[in-house]
């Protein structure tokens, strides 16, 4: 029988408290993007919904649940969550699985990427495959970090990877799937794993990349529209133009919320894939400026965060979580400046989405936690229990 003390081992001021400053960029971040999707949804809802508060009020919801997400994976104990870590994984891939069912998935332009929720919506379960993909790895690498030289084996995390990324394509989501794939593979880099086996792999991947854009017409003329990107202002750059004047037109300080290309629905979709540049237009290059001043800022107390983690799993499931939130946000910046080809990958905590943001906030979760860690305790009493 264990014996409670109800008194603690060292004085309560000693702890490690939550990142406050970490928590209050994602707050920010947030804030932000809760106002920006009003103002570039507006013409969006009342066209389509007769309601321009439609999208946000859908987004609030969708926040709600990413809160309790996020204090659920803020406060649970990191040795726990690895013993449930099985049915994070096993959950996420069967909710892709659904996606395929005829009734429960949903098809739109022949990708079958969501899935039915009644009073809702839909829900995109590739969001919880990027969540459970960097659990997943950072378990494995835990694990060979702590085994003998002539037992470990980045197999499992190998094939875990491409189970992960394979169901994506499955979905027709093609640019989700690359980016699974890419974020897997910097986990990789930085747990140390040598890059070097995947030469073989590459070479088996090209063709099936170049091949997967090939079969679809769409993906073909996002490349040709991004390689020609004059030959077809009037088509193929139509949103990707509209995205950039967008940009240029605001300026140095902006022309105000809620104006210009925004207002009129000059920009298809700009309250999802393209709501960088309402947000460009309304604020100006000084809003841009100040974005990447506070994803700049985020991005350095997850590498701080990572580095002073005393518990290798959270350390680089953190490290992995926080830089896809970056990553991703990079990507969208350069496909709305029509720097990257068009990807349909989301900006986080911007775009209209309600499984980006649910999972985005878990993510932030997570990290608030790994943030309070001090020592390697939880990795040197695990018990072995949790995906092997």
């Amino acid at each position: 029988m264990h014996n409670f003390n109800f008194f603690a081992e060292k004085p309560s001021s000693t702890y490690r408290k939550s990142d406050f400053h970490f928590l209050i960029l994602v707050v920010l971040l947030w804030g932000i993007g809760i106002v920006t999707l009003y103002f570039c949804s507006m013409t969006y809802g009342m066209r389509f919904h007769q309601n321009p508060f439609h999208s946000t009020q859908r987004q609030l919801i969708s926040s709600f649940i990413g809160l309790l997400f996020m204090i659920f994976f803020g406060v649970i104990d990191i040795k726990k969550l690895r013993k449930i870590l099985p049915f994070i994984v096993l959950g996420s891939l069967f909710l892709c699985v659904l996606t395929f069912i005829p009734g429960i998935g949903v098809e739109r332009n022949g990708a079958r990427r969501w899935i039915k929720i009644p009073y809702f919506s839909t829900f995109q379960p590739s969001e919880a495959i990027k969540f459970s993909m960097v659990l997943y790895l950072a378990n494995l690498f835990d694990k060979q970090r702590n085994s003998l030289e002539e037992e470990r084996s980045d197999f499992p995390a190998v094939i875990g990877l491409v189970v992960f990324g394979g169901i994506v394509f499955a979905q027709q989501d093609f640019s989700t799937g690359i980016f699974i794939i890419g974020s897997g593979l910097l986990l990789f880099f930085v747990s140390g794993v040598k890059l070097k086996m995947f030469i073989p792999l590459a070479g088996l991947a090209i063709p099936f990349f170049a091949l997967f854009i090939l079969l679809e017409p769409y993906r073909v003329n996002r490349i040709v529209g991004f390689l020609a990107p004059d030959s077809y202002e009037q088509t193929l750059n139509w949103q990707v133009n509209g995205a950039k004047r967008a940009i240029i037109d605001g300026g140095l300080f902006g022309q105000g919320i809620g104006t210009g290309l925004t207002k009129l629905g000059g920009v298809p979709e700009i309250q999802s894939d393209y709501i960088f540049a309402g947000w460009a237009e309304a604020m100006g290059l000084f809003g841009v400026a100040v974005y990447i001043a506070i994803l700049s800022a985020f991005a350095y107390r997850v590498v701080k965060i990572s580095l002073h983690c005393g518990n290798y799993f959270a350390a680089i499931s953190s490290f992995g979580f926080g830089m896809m939130i970056v990553l991703q946000s990079l990507v969208n910046i350069g496909v709305a400046g029509g720097v990257l080809p068009s990807t349909g990958i989301p900006l986080p905590f911007f775009s209209s989405g309600g499984s980006s943001i649910i999972f985005t906030l878990a993510m932030c979760g997570f990290i608030l936690n790994a943030s309070r860690i001090e020592e390697e305790n939880e990795i040197e009493n695990f018990d072995g229990e949790g995906i092997r």
